[in-house]
Formats: structure tokens, sequence, C-alpha cells
């Protein structure tokens, strides 16, 4: 994913698939993910449903710019788990996206390819089940203003189709706002115009 993007994919929704081979059984669940410690408690919730599975492998892929993301064997050889499952979600272009795939042993080894194959193939029918979305890259602000302004600063968030994210009404409001990169000049040109507004940029510097 190249940061100077404006759209990202990413999944909407949570999937689950089952593939088998040679008597083991291979769970997979895909989920929405922004943040790795949501990703701990659903690692946790899986280990929870699944007590007597023998791995819960898994990977996933958070933010833009392509460098946060992790993937585990838990157990299973070097390479044959993790990697492929992360490779799926990599083939989709996609971010914001975790899968676990939980394993029950059949009694039959599979070996090193048959381990790939059944990862990759587990998380290739999980993300077959979940619609893929296209979102908008967001730029975060922080509009401090007279409440007076309210309605002019709110007709240009609405015109622009800005995402409002918290929002403080007092004597002076405060609005925490995700402007789509795209629109990011004329937002800003928009705002700039509107007198007694207060505007700041909230990316980490």
């Amino acid at each position: 994913m190249h940061p100077s993007t404006d759209f990202y994919y990413t999944i909407d929704r949570e999937g689950e698939a089952e593939f088998k081979d040679r008597g083991s059984r291979f769970l997979a669940h895909a989920f929405p993910l922004e943040d790795p410690v949501m990703f701990k408690e659903q690692w946790q919730k899986a280990k929870k449903l699944h007590p007597k599975a023998v791995h819960h492998c898994f990977a996933y892929r958070i933010g833009l710019d392509g460098t946060q993301f992790r993937s585990s064997d838990d157990g299973e050889p070097a390479g044959t788990a993790g990697k492929p499952i992360l490779g799926q979600i990599d083939s989709r272009n996609l971010t914001n996206t975790a899968v676990i795939v939980t394993r029950y042993f059949g009694g039959t080894l599979l070996g090193v390819p048959g381990l790939i194959q059944a990862y990759k193939t587990s998380a290739a029918l999980v993300l077959q089940t979940v619609p893929i979305i296209q979102k908008t890259v967001e730029i975060p602000y922080e509009l401090q203003f007279d409440y007076t302004r309210m309605n002019d600063v709110m007709q240009v968030v609405r015109q622009y189709q800005c995402r409002v994210i918290t929002q403080e009404m007092q004597l002076f409001s405060i609005l925490r706002i995700g402007v789509p990169k795209n629109r990011l000049e004329e937002v800003l040109y928009r705002l700039q115009d509107l007198r007694n507004v207060e505007i700041r940029d909230l990316l980490p510097k």
C-alpha cells in the first residue's frame, strides 16, 4: 500500500470458513482490525472457543504504510501457516484485516507442502466470504470554534463527506473529524474562510 493513495481496501465484517484435509480441520475466521490490542482479544477468544485445537495460526496487516503486520505459525513448522495466511491478505491488497486459522489435528501428518496449501486455502476461502470494500484515506483534524459557527462548520463537514470522530459542545465547541485525503485542500480552504475557527492537524509528527 503506497502512502500517496487516496483509498484502501479492507473487509467490512467478520467471516468464517472451514477446510478439511486428511482428517485435519482448519477453521478460518476473518475480521476487520484497526488495533493490535483488539487482535489479542480475538485470538484469546479463539483459544477459548476451541480448547482442544492444536494450533491457532494467524496473520494481520493494519495501517496504510504497509509496515504494521504480524504472522504466527503457533507451533507449526516455520513458514507453513502465518506466511501463507498473510500472503492471502496481501494478494487481495487488503489492510486493517486479520485472519486466524484454528487447526484440529486429524491423525495424519500433512508435511510442509500440505500445511502451506491447507493454511493458504483456508485463508483464501474465508476471505471469499466477506465483502471487500474501498475506504477513503482520512486525515484527522481538530476544529475549535465558537458554537455560533456550528452550522457553517457542519455544512463543510457534510458537503465534503468528512467523518465526525468526536464532538464536544461547550461555549467553545471541539470537533475532531476525518477529512478525505482527496478533498483535503478544498476542505481546508473552506474552513480557513470561516472566521473564528481554529484548525489543528492531528497527524503524528
